[in-house]
């Protein structure tokens, strides 16, 4: 036995890395990244911006200015604490290291699969719930999942990846309040959701939302944010990691997180694009894609294995599924720019055509 093997924790050799496959010379429709690029008149800008930045200093450790800009973008009542993190990832982790050993983290599936991988990182338990056959929540059964299990956290994606949509608020509102568990609304999406509970964080104490930069254009600054009672964020924050934001991203964000009008615009034509493209899609005979408050949307191809390899053959890079419980045949495509869509749908006409490909 090599030394690693003998030496890694044997429940981390059991579990398979999270998977980024190669995405070079492809249209990128996999991630759920903007497909808008800075605008070149603000390059010049941001770059200026950028030369001030002293990389021979640590970060402002607690990011103030760019807790500021966050707060304005996202309108942020001035009442509620904000804690930033490197990706919503790294708060995520947070919150499970606050728990003690063999907590259990509960959440509903299919949805992120790093609410899994880290509960099982951190050495704590969890446990999913089945979404119904048409990926809404099953009450009765979160409600009998949090009283057998008395979970510490509860995870809800709001809307749901890799569904796309969002769920009955009652039914949400009914979950807070029926259990002591801190419950995280993860709304990776909010800016194409038209629904948030930032606002319920002041009814509910043992409510966070949780949010992040990368689906509005600016994955690459990997920044997320918590946002909840002042208290639970001051007690949070004794977990963070000193320094945790870089001065790159401090100062990155801090301009281009003031484009509120450009961000605005582009999750704008993002909503136009996804109903084009769901529309599309229902076009097409024997797929069956669903209704998506994200930026992607999530259907079920006839052979679906076959059609993911055929895009990916013809330059388009898509989210692949099929092999996931309750997700049988199903792919995810990111909404794209009005000329990605179009391409993403040529491949896909053309693939449904016999002489395409399609038996």
């Amino acid at each position: 036995m090599s030394f690693i093997n003998n030496w890694l924790r044997s429940d981390i050799q059991a579990i398979n890395a999270y998977h980024v496959p190669p995405a070079s010379d492809v249209i990128k429709l996999d991630a759920m990244e903007s497909p808008f690029a800075l605008p070149e008149d603000l390059i010049g800008q941001y770059l200026a911006y950028l030369a001030d930045s002293e990389l021979n200093r640590y970060p402002s450790p607690g990011a103030d200015q760019l807790n500021q800009t966050l707060r304005e973008l996202m309108e942020i009542p001035k009442e509620f604490g904000v804690l930033l993190g490197n990706g919503s990832d790294e708060l995520i982790q947070l919150l499970a290291l606050a728990c003690a050993a063999d907590d259990t983290i509960l959440s509903v599936e299919p949805s992120f699969v790093m609410y899994d991988m880290i509960a099982k990182f951190t050495r704590l338990n969890y446990k999913g719930v089945a979404l119904t056959k048409d990926y809404q929540l099953d009450l009765a059964l979160m409600l009998q999942a949090i009283s057998e299990h008395n979970p510490k956290l509860i995870f809800i994606a709001y809307p749901n990846n890799p569904t796309g949509n969002t769920f009955d608020r009652a039914d949400i509102e009914a979950i807070i309040k029926s259990t002591d568990a801190m419950v995280i609304l993860d709304e990776a999406y909010y800016a194409y959701a038209g629904d948030s509970f930032i606002g319920d964080i002041a009814k509910y104490p043992n409510l966070v939302v949780l949010r992040t930069v990368s689906k509005i254009g600016f994955a690459g600054l990997r920044l997320g944010l918590l946002i909840g009672s002042q208290e639970t964020v001051s007690e949070l924050d004794k977990l963070r990691l000193p320094y945790n934001i870089n001065t790159l991203t401090q100062v990155s964000g801090n301009f281009l997180l003031k484009q509120k009008t450009e961000i605005n615009k582009n999750a704008a034509i993002i909503v136009e694009q996804r109903a084009l493209l769901l529309e599309a899609l229902a076009k097409v005979n024997g797929l069956i894609a669903y209704p998506s408050q994200a930026n992607f949307i999530l259907f079920k191809a006839p052979n679906a294995q076959a059609l993911f390899d055929y895009l990916k053959d013809n330059g388009v890079l898509i989210k692949n599924l099929s092999s996931a419980p309750k997700l049988t045949d199903c792919l995810r495509v990111t909404v794209g720019s009005p000329e990605q869509n179009q391409q993403f749908m040529q491949v896909v006409n053309k693939f449904y055509i016999p002489q395409g490909g399609y038996t």
